[in-house]
């Protein structure tokens, strides 16, 4: 069985953040030909199932990097979430460097999640996390934290390579940017890669192929673990050069393009 594990944000989506027709049609085709389809995504679980195209695909969703991998019929087969010490960790770190930060957990995202800032302006940004009280998300109770992201001004990108080196080999998370103006930290045991290994056992199933399709740093995880790993002509060249194959951009149906020369259709 072939398995196509697909990003959404620059891959599989375009830069109106729709899935087109055409990658529409290739997913259809991909479903009727019995081949497995996961959408493996950083975003969380309630903004990929709004897709109509995703609901009518009816596939796998491994959400927010690997945390939380969801069946077709929606049914939770696994979680992996941040302890309360490790984002007491991250916290401070990342408020010292003055970066907007979003908590991502089983109550929401607080005080949103990245896709409803994604066209905002800085300043419209601002307002949003200026006078955030983080405190209040410590309170809720049954609380799971499944990641902490961070995200700079786009004219502060050095901040988010300051915040991987204060990070990285200090704290214990996995940490991936889907952007460069972003660093998103997980569970140790979270990522896009690991996802797909602990599918195949939880599930008894066995790829004998896995298409990885992507555009970002939480896509090297997924390269790693693929037969075939593929980037989107619109990725950072650093993304390039862990692929096997480098398609078309997402706003060319780089990934229909991609699949129809990768199988022959």
């Amino acid at each position: 069985m072939k398995c196509f594990s697909i990003d959404l944000d620059g891959t599989l989506l375009n830069s109106q953040h729709e899935i087109s027709e055409e990658n529409l049609k290739v997913l259809q085709y991909l479903k009727e030909q019995g081949h497995s389809i996961i959408f493996n995504t950083g975003r969380a679980y309630e903004d990929v199932v709004k897709f109509e195209a995703v609901q009518k695909i009816e596939a796998p969703i491994f959400s927010i990097n690997g945390t939380v991998l969801y069946s077709a019929s929606r049914d939770v087969l696994h979680e992996a979430s941040l302890s309360v010490s490790i984002y007491k960790e991250l916290f401070p770190i990342l408020k010292e460097l003055g970066l907007w930060m979003m908590i991502y957990t089983n109550q929401g995202g607080f005080p949103c999640r990245f896709p409803m800032i994604m066209d905002k302006s800085d300043e419209e940004i601002d307002l949003i996390f200026k006078d955030y009280d983080y405190d209040s998300v410590l309170q809720k109770d049954n609380l799971k934290i499944y990641k902490v992201m961070a995200v700079s001004r786009k004219d502060q990108l050095g901040k988010i390579d300051q915040a991987k080196q204060l990070i990285q080999g200090k704290i214990e998370v996995s940490m991936a940017s889907s952007h460069p103006n972003n660093v998103e930290f997980t569970s140790i045991d979270a990522t896009k890669g690991k996802a797909l290994l602990r599918y195949q056992q939880q599930t008894n199933q066995h790829f004998d192929e896995i298409y990885a399709f992507g555009d970002g740093g939480n896509d090297i995880s997924q390269f790693k673990v693929a037969t075939t790993s593929v980037a989107m002509a619109n990725a950072p060249f650093y993304i390039q050069q862990e692929a096997d194959v480098i398609t078309k951009t997402n706003d060319e149906d780089g990934f229909a393009y991609a699949v129809r020369h990768l199988i022959n259709i």
